[in-house]
């Protein structure tokens, strides 16, 4: 966010709602305090892939204009026209419900403690675990279909993490001349990942948290990640100073942290935010 005063700031978020109410919390002030000019009102793109912030520019009114609106009312009429005042005993005030105290955020941990970015996992029970599998595979065949890309989507569900113990379904797209699902770097599989794991949720009103593959394209990017994180602690160790890799998606970055969780030599962590959010390898002094 940034500030052009501190009566005026510019602020930004998915929609132009959502970029007011984070900019009108920054200011601490209300809606109809501010004046608010819409600069960018942002795109979705298609499946991730061309999308922007919505940006606006919110104007504190002047405290003028505040006073107007908060001045004292009109005096009162003389003393010989107000009738006397009634006097009654004050009623109690209703009890009002308290709310729940809001859910402390997670703070990202180091590969030694098996670091992953993502909410833990909802409860994988064999029959939630299925009748994920079954929702997620019918979803993301008329997803491609409609995308008039041909493939054959199947899913299983994965052996407990060596870690954490945790299984997820692996939905698998295989055909030919599938590139189009994937995209550079892997943002187009990403971005059908994210958007079927919503709809997934929101069928079966509860979180999703499967995989998806295209022509094992995760499995080779595992790998490569897997030989980038050790020939860049061996660096860090040889440097003795921190090495801060590319921005990646928490799924990569989980690759990292769990490459390197019982190294001797370096641990890691997860610093930025949103799409800049990457892994930083550390010496261990």
């Amino acid at each position: 966010m940034a500030f052009s005063s501190n009566q005026e700031i510019e602020s930004r978020g998915a929609t132009v709602d959502a970029a007011v109410s984070a900019g009108l919390e920054r200011l601490g002030v209300t809606r109809d305090q501010v004046k608010v000019i819409v600069i960018d009102e942002g795109s979705r793109g298609l499946l991730g892939i061309g999308s922007r912030e919505a940006i606006v520019r919110l104007i504190v009114n002047p405290a003028e204009d505040q006073a107007a609106k908060t001045a004292a009312p009109p005096p009162p009429p003389p003393a010989a026209q107000v009738p006397p005042p009634v006097r009654e005993t004050p009623k109690p005030a209703p009890a009002v419900a308290s709310k729940p105290a809001p859910r402390p955020v997670q703070q990202p941990q180091t590969s030694g403690e098996g670091a992953e970015d993502e909410d833990d996992a909802s409860t994988d029970t064999p029959a939630n675990l299925e009748s994920e599998k079954e929702v997620a595979v019918e979803i993301i065949s008329t997803l491609i279909d409609k995308m008039h890309v041909k493939g054959e989507v199947s899913g299983y569900t994965t052996e407990p993490d060596d870690l954490t113990g945790q299984r997820v379904n692996m939905i698998e797209i295989k055909g030919d001349d599938l590139g189009v699902l994937i995209g550079p770097r892997g943002e187009t599989l990403d971005s059908l990942q994210f958007l079927s794991r919503l709809m997934v949720a929101h069928r079966l009103h509860r979180r999703a948290n499967f995989v998806v593959d295209v022509e094992g394209f995760r499995q080779r990017r595992e790998q490569a990640l897997t030989r980038l994180a050790e020939r860049m602690a061996d660096k860090a160790r040889q440097r003795g100073e921190p090495i801060g890799l590319e921005p990646m998606s928490a799924y990569e970055r989980r690759i990292i942290h769990m490459t390197l969780r019982n190294s001797e030599f370096v641990y890691t962590e997860s610093t930025g935010e949103g799409k800049q959010r990457r892994v930083r390898i550390i010496p261990k002094q």
